[in-house]
């Protein structure tokens, strides 16, 4: 079962999230075990602040460390050798290639911060720091349940189809191909004729051609990453109809 524990000043904010469809489905199987921590127990005092004015001036609140590290250091204690990762802007960009990092990991402690951000002092207690991209969130729990989706479909037994993790886009650095389903006509679109003709080997060229012509026109900055091969070469040279 592989662990994972969020800490945070909202856990209803990512309890139902992490209840639902796949992820729900691996917590009930055994495979996910995911624990949302109130930050604010580990607070102490009569009001259990967890936040105050910073040092220097400035707007807004700043996390403080006391609660957050003893939050983490409980967290570590539940989950040894777990990675403890902070969601901040400041850190990497997460991308497929992280999340396949981190499922090969013993666990993981997701740190969501709010207000302007957290004690600096509350560094040393992390593995590291990860970023969904550059732009503002009201704080790190949406970026949380991110990670745990993306890393929990990687885990063995979660996908139904084994293959799905690996077809997807982003795996192979390519954007994935169209897809379609029933009706054959959708107010006049048809389904292309390759996907109803049953060649499965044809279908798999389509798919192909279509994932590289994605990539290229909508992210060049994904295609320009690209060690293609003399057999994608050719392919893409051809038109949709020589398929």
């Amino acid at each position: 079962m592989y662990p994972v524990e969020v800490l945070t000043l909202f856990p209803d904010s990512v309890s139902g999230y992490l209840g639902a469809s796949i992820l729900g489905k691996a917590r009930e199987k055994g495979l996910l075990c995911v624990t949302v921590t109130y930050v604010r127990d580990f607070a102490e005092g009569k009001h259990r602040v967890t936040d105050d004015t910073p040092y220097g001036g400035g707007a807004g609140m700043v996390m403080k460390p006391e609660p957050l590290v003893a939050a983490i250091e409980a967290a570590r204690a539940r989950a040894p050798g777990a990675r403890v990762l902070l969601m901040s802007p400041r850190g990497p960009i997460f991308t497929q290639a992280k999340a396949r990092e981190l499922a090969k990991e013993p666990g993981l402690i997701l740190v969501c911060g709010r207000y302007e951000g957290v004690d600096e002092r509350v560094m040393p207690y992390l593995d590291g720091e990860v970023s969904l991209g550059d732009f503002i969130l009201t704080g790190g729990e949406v970026a949380a349940l991110a990670v745990v989706d993306a890393v929990a479909r990687l885990l063995p037994g979660v996908l139904g189809n084994e293959t799905s993790s690996v077809t997807e886009s982003f795996e192979e650095g390519l954007l994935e191909h169209p897809h379609y389903t029933r009706p054959p006509v959708f107010r006049g679109a048809e389904v292309p004729a390759v996907l109803q003709s049953g060649d499965h080997a044809r279908i798999a060229r389509w798919r192909r051609w279509k994932a590289l012509q994605l990539t290229r026109e909508r992210r060049p900055d994904l295609f320009a990453r690209l060690e293609l091969g003399k057999a994608d070469m050719k392919l893409l040279a051809k038109k949709e109809e020589e398929l």
